[in-house]
């Protein structure tokens, strides 16, 4: 049956998501979760899509303590074994794709072929974190002493906590999960209260895997508020590592409660992505990456780009071509095919993005087009030509916002570019070699992605996902991002008959 073709009825019956939906799991469903009960709304429609009963604190504790049971054996399964069964999930994911990418689109706003392609985005990791089964490589060193032996092994953390965000409310999920599965960890997914569906979806599917090789507590679930479930989250000792997708402001919290205890972190925040367009530039490359960079999502990526810094020779001919593209965007329900931009989230996100607007005009910003709201969660995305002294360049707007930002010289354009406390994703439009080389250089682009004639958004997963700066400094994905999911032990052997020890240093008898 064809995506399109699916009702609401039958994308939730599809994926086995009733009409009220338990929020906490360790394999086994806990029947009355005792955190309250809310409903997911589809914010194309304002209608309530289905409802779900939260977990409180005790639920909570009782599946962090299933995990760490479940945890005790899993780490115990060979690797290769471990990553069959992740093999399994991917199969799960590819036969309930379209339903899965609608109820994507249903729930969180984005077009359904990004829906799809989110979903698609779980399959690729997970056969990536396959393949990664075999490939839990240490080193081996030479020792000083004769007759030893050294090396390095890595092995499971224990439970991984994750902590997603609503504008990819699976992939986000998927580049933790399946790469931790792999490694020997368990996972405790706490997903956004504005997407929980998704997550119940997922949950059924990996419940459904397990089951066939008589495991539980492997993949596990709560959906709870942030205080007391998040917080009990991060400040819990059993719980090694904490991976969190969300804003800055949050992040540092997170950071701060999981350093405290000494754990570990993997942090994905704010993004505030620049492209620099040079005057050699492939106009077509420019507009096609800047639409979708900036539309895309209805500007609620992280990878979204938001700053578009114009060599003046260029800069007419692109505002011109942009102002005439957006003005043709096709804004609705997200789930037609011929929609190009959907939603915003909620209408916490629409007032967000007006509050923007009007420091933008304060500020000098001039509005070339768009900037309205529209209806519900419907807003126009907007361009801005901007002076690079605005203050609110260096904010992150999670929405449809574009700066069109003129400059002479590529040093003042990097020097423009660098400077806003974000470092996730950058590009630069260029056919000189030697322009793409300075900006790929020490002194180019200071994130932790930065591509030549492609946009801001749309990272492989094959290519360690992460920023610097106010962006965390965390990595995911693809890479050796496999790392921070495990920890490394340094081995030595001594097969000689004597005790050499170290620096030369002699002692006792």
């Amino acid at each position: 049956m064809a995506t399109a073709t699916l009702s609401i009825p039958d994308i939730l019956e599809n994926l086995h998501i009733e009409a009220l939906n338990s929020g906490a799991c360790y394999g086994d469903w806990i029947p009355n979760p005792s955190g309250g009960e809310f409903a997911s709304i589809n914010p194309a429609s304002g209608e309530p899509l289905a409802r779900v009963l939260r977990a409180g604190l005790a639920d909570y504790e009782c599946v962090v303590a299933r995990a760490q049971e479940a945890f005790l054996d899993w780490r115990m399964v060979p690797a290769p074994k471990r990553g069959d069964i992740v093999r399994e999930i991917a199969s799960e994911l590819r036969i309930h794709k379209a339903s899965l990418g609608a109820l994507v689109t249903l729930e969180m706003g984005k077009i359904l072929p990004e829906g799809l392609g989110e979903v698609q985005e779980m399959i690729d990791v997970a056969d990536f974190a396959v393949g990664l089964s075999r490939q839990l490589y240490g080193l081996t060193m030479h020792s000083e002493r004769p007759g030893h032996r050294m090396y390095e092994q890595w092995h499971p953390l224990g439970i991984v906590g994750v902590i997603s965000a609503f504008n990819f409310p699976v992939a986000v999920w998927s580049w933790n999960a399946m790469i931790a599965a792999v490694c020997g960890d368990c996972v405790l997914w706490r997903p956004s209260s504005e997407t929980p569906l998704t997550a119940i979806a997922i949950q059924k599917i990996c419940n459904r895997v397990m089951e066939r090789h008589g495991l539980k507590g492997v993949f596990n679930l709560v959906i709870g508020a942030s205080d007391p479930v998040g917080e009990a989250m991060i400040h819990d000792g059993r719980i090694p590592l904490i991976s969190f997708t969300g804003s800055t402001e949050v992040g540092r919290h997170v950071s701060e409660a999981v350093a405290s205890r000494l754990g570990r972190t993997i942090l994905e925040l704010g993004g505030n992505n620049g492209i620099i367009v040079l005057d050699d530039a492939n106009l077509d490359l420019v507009l096609r990456a800047v639409l979708f960079g900036a539309i895309g999502t209805a500007g609620q990526r992280c990878t979204t780009t938001r700053r578009l810094f114009l060599q003046r020779g260029i800069a007419p001919k692109i505002t011109e071509a942009l102002v005439r593209a957006y003005k043709q965007v096709k804004i609705g329900d997200p789930i037609e095919e011929a929609t190009l931009m959907g939603p915003l989230v909620n209408r916490r996100a629409v007032d967000d993005m007006l509050d923007g607007l009007r420091r933008i005009r304060e500020q000098g910003g001039e509005i070339l087009t768009g900037g309205e709201h529209i209806m519900g969660c419907f807003v126009q995305p907007t361009l801005v030509r901007a002076r690079p002294d605005m203050p609110i360049l260096k904010e992150e707007i999670f929405a449809p916002i574009l700066y069109l930002i003129e400059f002479d010289d590529l040093d003042q354009a990097i020097h423009w570019h660098n400077d806003v406390p974000q470092g996730l994703s950058s590009a630069m439009f260029t056919t000189n070699l030697i322009s793409a080389e300075t900006f790929l250089s020490h002194r180019g682009s200071d994130c932790g992605i930065a591509n030549i004639n492609i946009g801001t958004s749309g990272a492989e997963i094959g290519g360690a996902f992460g920023g610097e700066k106010e962006t965390g400094g965390g990595r995911e994905s693809g890479s050796d991002s496999w790392k921070a999911y495990m920890r490394r032990q340094t081995n030595t052997i001594n097969w000689s008959a004597q005790l050499p020890l170290a620096q030369g240093i002699r002692f006792g008898v």
